[in-house]
């Protein structure tokens, strides 16, 4: 028997147009709490792929100086073929829900509704830094900065583990 990759080719495809992401990527939040309150924690972001690369796995985690976990997010990325556009779920703050994602030409972008309004996140990837933008847009005023990410890539990450074998 012929091994057969998982997923389907257009599923493939559509992750490796955003393999520029795979690895760990690690740097500092700024979050925004008003008016000149800010706060700045690292940052770690883990990103590979699975299932033949037809799907991503995404952590994102903010420690505190006394290494609690400030923040710990998980998503899963993939491309619906029927539909011909990405699904992003993500798990963070007690909640899971599936939000719109683009990939553009320099990284990516997706927003979450928000009381009142959403936030749009815009990541761009240059020079090797990944910058992620959070904005809360309500309708009649203007954008308001809630969070900005700057990472670097440290390497590979053996995050996840792809190929165990449980005898």
């Amino acid at each position: 028997m012929t091994p057969q990759p998982a997923g389907t080719a257009e599923q493939r495809d559509a992750m490796a147009r955003l393999s520029w992401m795979d690895g760990e990527w690690v740097g500092e939040a700024e979050s925004y709490a008003g008016p000149g309150r800010t706060s700045t924690h690292p940052h770690t972001e883990r990103i590979g792929p699975m299932l033949g690369g037809s799907i991503k796995v995404i952590e994102g985690r903010s420690v505190g100086a006394g290494g609690e976990t400030l923040f710990n997010a998980f998503a899963i990325l993939s491309w619906n073929d029927a539909e011909d556009r990405y699904v992003f779920r993500s798990y963070a703050n007690g909640q899971a829900a599936d939000f719109p994602f683009e990939a553009t030409a320099e990284g990516f972008a997706w927003t979450v509704p928000a009381n009142g309004g959403e936030v749009r996140y815009v990541t761009t990837f240059k020079d090797g830094e990944w910058i992620e933008v959070g904005d809360f847009v309500m309708p009649g005023r203007e954008p308001m900065r809630v969070i900005e990410l700057r990472l670097r890539r440290r390497g590979d990450s053996t995050w996840p583990a792809e190929g165990a074998v449980i005898p």
